[in-house]
């Protein structure tokens, strides 16, 4: 598959993403509520359908993040509209993006 996608020069989106360094950092720097009551009015099928690094799941009446794979694009700031509590990770932690 590797010499099919240099031939035609198209690089899937999940090789790039696996090149990808995470300094996680112990504290999240995205918190969601956990309460089912407090995110009745978040777009759950919004958020696990369009993340693209797939940090939320959907269980029963309520959703669970993990920050740790987040690639901090701010959807789900956007997407929050002030629910979730969004910030990036302290300086030199987080995702180190590798493009090459």
């Amino acid at each position: 598959m590797q010499g099919a996608q240099r031939r035609s020069g198209f690089i899937r989106v999940e090789d790039l993403l696996q090149r990808d360094v995470f300094d996680v950092d112990e504290d999240p720097h995205i918190i969601v509520p956990s309460d089912p009551e407090a995110q009745k009015d978040l777009p759950r099928k919004a958020l696990v359908l369009l993340c693209p690094a797939q940090c939320y799941v959907e269980t029963g009446d309520r959703i669970v993040f993990s920050y740790e794979g987040c690639l901090e694009c701010g959807l789900c700031r956007v997407l929050g509209w002030g629910r979730i509590k969004w910030g990036y990770p302290p300086s030199g932690r987080g995702i180190q993006y590798r493009f090459t």
